[in-house]
């Protein structure tokens, strides 16, 4: 099986003030005379290395499952830094999703054979980063058309930005929720109910008129889960 190569770029944010370092997979099928669809993942170091999302490409790929896709991971520097820049009430979040939308995607579409087009780029991510990714769906729909929510991290913020987005035509939504996540042991040492305000999600996106794909698995808050999760999110998002 080819495999794809990952290039680890630096690049300077003006929105965020910083360096982001970005892990992008370019597949063994690369051309410029092709385009390619865009899927950014944060958590970005844990969908390549715990999710094995590269390798997973590489066989879908091969097995022409998907259509060309270029994955752009967004690792996170620390716990704190996650908590920032992922979640409604996090002081870098406006500034990460302008990130993403207004700085990360330009760059993208300017050193790969892109489509530009916002049916072709996708979001990722596993609890917090799913929120962020759901988040940047909501606030850029010509941008992002796609989100894929793993398990994300739901409050009061998040249901209110929901209530008030009026994107329901531009954005489908895959989301999946473990039955066991009734109590998570967040980063900061708390037992969260993941599942009641998931079920509130779904709940809320499909009475807002969202294309959604929902399920609830019997897995918990872990890779263990997301992981098998990936191929079927792939396929469903960019066969």
């Amino acid at each position: 099986m080819d495999r794809g190569t990952i290039k680890e770029v630096s690049f300077l944010s003006s929105s965020l003030n910083e360096e982001v370092e970005l892990l992008i997979y370019v597949p063994a099928n690369y051309t410029p005379l092709n385009k390619y669809n865009i899927l950014i993942a944060s958590d970005g170091k844990d969908y390549f290395q715990l999710g094995g999302i590269t390798r997973l490409a590489d066989q879908l790929l091969e097995d022409y499952e998907i259509e060309n896709l270029i994955i752009v991971g967004i690792p996170y520097k620390s716990v704190e830094d996650r908590r920032k820049k992922y979640i409604p009430t996090g002081e870098s979040n406006e500034a990460y999703l302008r990130f993403l939308a207004h700085e990360l995607v330009p760059y993208l579409d300017q050193e790969f054979s892109t489509y530009q087009l916002g049916s072709t780029r996708g979001v990722i991510g596993d609890s917090m980063a799913a929120t962020v990714s759901l988040l940047a769906a909501l606030k850029y729909p010509t941008i992002f058309s796609k989100a894929i929510l793993q398990s994300p991290y739901v409050d009061e913020h998040v249901l209110k930005i929901v209530e008030e987005s009026n994107n329901m035509d531009a954005v489908s939504i895959y989301h999946v929720i473990g039955k066991g996540e009734d109590k998570v042991l967040t980063t900061d040492k708390k037992i969260k109910d993941f599942l009641k305000p998931n079920r509130q999600l779904h709940k809320l996106l499909t009475s807002k008129g969202y294309k959604t794909f929902y399920e609830e698995t019997n897995g918990n808050h872990t890779w263990k889960y997301w992981k098998p999760d990936l191929k079927r999110a792939l396929i469903q998002n960019f066969s």
